[in-house]
């Protein structure tokens, strides 16, 4: 049986990043899209791409492009689904 060759974390810490690069633009891409009136990225596929890793990415996008920051449940989940990524990746990282 194969062996991983880098810790745990490594894999979490590059595919958050991954996650968060792609969820950042999307948000920036929603945005564009919302000033010019063309079709939209739902909601719920936001909140599924930060719940599949990219809520650190998707925290920096909504305050980056000004996007979301008016609805509740994107100030509050993605601060919170990014703190509790990173502290996954910082628990694997220090056990």
């Amino acid at each position: 049986m194969p062996t991983l060759s880098a810790p745990l974390w490594q894999y979490l810490a590059v595919f958050l990043a991954v996650m968060s690069a792609f969820l950042f633009c999307m948000m920036g891409l929603d945005k564009n899209r919302a000033r010019r009136g063309g079709w939209r990225i739902s909601e719920r596929t936001l909140f599924v791409f930060a719940l599949l890793g990219g809520a650190v990415g998707g925290t920096i996008g909504m305050f980056v492009f000004h996007h979301k920051t008016r609805h509740l449940a994107f100030r509050l989940c993605f601060p919170l689904l990014a703190a509790a990524q990173l502290a996954l990746c910082g628990y694997l990282l220090f056990r």
